[in-house]
């Protein structure tokens, strides 16, 4: 608008979208022209049928979460004929290496924030990770 110094811009197209865009302080025509637009309401979803059985509970994990500090792809091991470095039941210290996320062709040891026993390795061995997404479990 300011390139080609409009002050007020009126568009409706043939589906229905109507927008208008004014440029200044008149807020109060704005206001009322908002006001009394309608408003529409989102349709009401159908009514499911009442379930004959209650659905199993959903398994809560417990204990800890290390999760992904970067986006990046997921290593659990150093080397692709090399051991893992941490496997379910292992016993973990702040400060080991547990895994390796590869980003932009770096590779990044994450080390462990928390101690525990290792219950459950989440992500999968050569796949993508996002941030805070969960790497492993731990108790």
């Amino acid at each position: 608008m300011q390139e080609h110094e409009l002050s007020y811009f009126d568009l409706t197209t043939p589906e229905g979208v109507h927008l208008r865009l004014k440029k200044g302080a008149d807020l109060e025509a704005l206001r009322s022209t908002f006001a009394s637009a309608p408003v529409y309401a989102a349709p009401a979803a159908a009514s499911a049928p009442a379930a004959a059985t209650p659905a199993p509970a959903a398994v809560v994990p417990t204990g800890s979460e290390i999760t992904s500090p970067m986006v990046g792809t997921y290593y659990c091991k150093p080397a692709p004929d090399a051991q893992p470095f941490v496997k379910v039941g292992d016993a973990i210290s702040v400060g080991q290496t547990i895994c390796i996320i590869e980003a932009m062709k770096v590779m990044n040891e994450i080390k462990a924030e928390k101690s525990g026993v290792v219950t459950a390795i989440v992500a999968e061995d050569a796949n993508p990770v996002q941030f805070g997404d969960v790497l492993l479990r731990i108790s």
